[in-house]
Formats: structure tokens, sequence, C-alpha cells
């Protein structure tokens, strides 16, 4: 435990509170994450919870191969995914051809930016939130169907409340992953600079004791959301085993 707390402990003695300060454009920066961040989380949830689920109830050969095409992603290194996201995204990629040719673009733009923390984070989500689903009992979803419930309203009233816990921590985690991307942002969408790319810039250009005002702000801005979804979750199980 004392191995884990050093580095934030040597943080909190190293910064220089009396002079905190943002450098130039680490404002931009901050609102960029932020943004960006919150519009690539829904796209993450929108596309993630139809797979998750499907994943949680497919069986044999088909979950396999689910399974597999979500892992390929969540294992492969940051800055390998970039390099595939400008080989298939970029001006001279199959599909970056094909947009070019609608007069798109997806390297070094908002759109990239928010693609590059998809391709970041979705596998985690996924990856979370099957096994949420999948502590669901089925015998609660099978006195629904006997009751006369549909699909939709099984999935809606039955799964969801019970596997919310779960899915709470899919976005925090989620939330975590996209902010704090840095791998591949900084291959396939360079510009906009968000605070990981712009604490890279700040270091290269001014020295470590250019990056701990922006360090903190990334901190605030990824930390409280999953430590509160913990503290909740942890209260929701305790009051489900009361029940």
């Amino acid at each position: 435990m004392l191995l884990l707390c050093i580095p934030f402990m040597t943080l909190v003695s190293v910064t220089p509170w009396r002079h905190l300060q943002l450098a130039w454009r680490d404002d931009n920066a901050i609102a960029v994450s932020m943004g960006l961040g919150i519009l690539a989380l829904a796209i993450i949830i929108i596309i993630g919870i139809p797979v998750a689920w499907w994943l949680s109830q497919a069986t044999g050969r088909r979950r396999i191969i689910g399974e597999l095409l979500v892992m390929i992603p969540l294992l492969t290194p940051p800055l390998a995914m970039g390099i595939l996201l400008v080989s298939a995204f970029g001006p001279y990629g199959m599909f970056g051809r094909w947009l070019s040719l609608l007069g798109a673009t997806l390297v070094n733009n908002p759109a990239a930016f928010v693609l590059a923390q998809v391709y970041g984070a979705l596998p985690y989500f996924i990856v979370v939130a099957r096994s949420a689903f999948a502590t669901v009992p089925k015998n609660i979803l099978e006195a629904g169907q006997t009751l006369g419930a549909s699909g939709w309203n099984r999935f809606r009233f039955l799964t969801l409340p019970l596997a919310l816990p779960g899915l709470a921590s899919a976005t925090t985690l989620a939330w975590v992953r996209a902010v704090g991307e840095f791998g591949i942002v900084m291959i396939f969408a360079y510009f906009p600079q968000g605070i990981p790319v712009k604490l890279y810039t700040n270091l290269q250009n001014d020295g470590v004791d250019a990056v701990y005002t922006l360090l903190w702000m990334l901190l605030i801005v990824t930390l409280p959301l999953p430590m509160v979804c913990f503290v909740l979750g942890k209260r929701a199980a305790k009051e489900r085993k009361q029940v």
C-alpha cells in the first residue's frame, strides 16, 4: 500500500503551492479533454452497452469470437494502435481515402481526437460492463419472462438496475481511460491538444516544474468520479445483501 502511495505523496511535497499557475494554452487543453471526453464517453456507452449485453448472453463460438475481437484492441499497445488508426483512417488509408471523397479527414482534428479516445476506452468499458451483466441472476429474468414482460422491459427494469453498480464502474473506467489516453492521441490526433499531450509538450519545453499545475488538473478531472462511484457501488452492494 505504501508503494502505491509514494508517487502521490511525492507530488504533494514537490508541488510549488505558492506559485501554482497554468502554462500557456493549458486552459484550452483542459477544455478539449473535458468537452471531447464527454462526447467520447457518450459514444462509448451507446456502443458498449449493447455489445456487453450480447457478450454476456452469447454462447459457444460466437462468444469466443466476440471476446477476441474486444480483447485484441484492449491488449494492443497504445502507440501501436495509434499507428494502426493512421494507417486505416489517415489520408492514404483505405477508409481515409473513402472519407476524403466525401471531403472529410480523420487526422489531427476533433473527430480524430474523439475516435482515438473511443479506441482507447471502449474495450475496457465492454469488458467491465459484460461482467456486470453476467452477475444478473438468470432466474430473475426468467421470472420476468414468465410474468409476460417483453425482452426490452426485462432489460430495462430488471437487468439495468441490477447491473447498475458494475455499469457505473465501467463508465468511470472508460472516462479515466479516455481523458488520460496519450499514446493513441499522440500519434493519431496530436491536435487539438488535450491534457496528456499538453503535459508532454510542457515537460519537453519547460521541464518538470512546469507541469505540476496541469497534472493536478488531470487528477482532479479523472479521479473524483471513479472514487464516488466506488463508494456508491459498495453502498449499493451492502444494501442489496441486507435485503
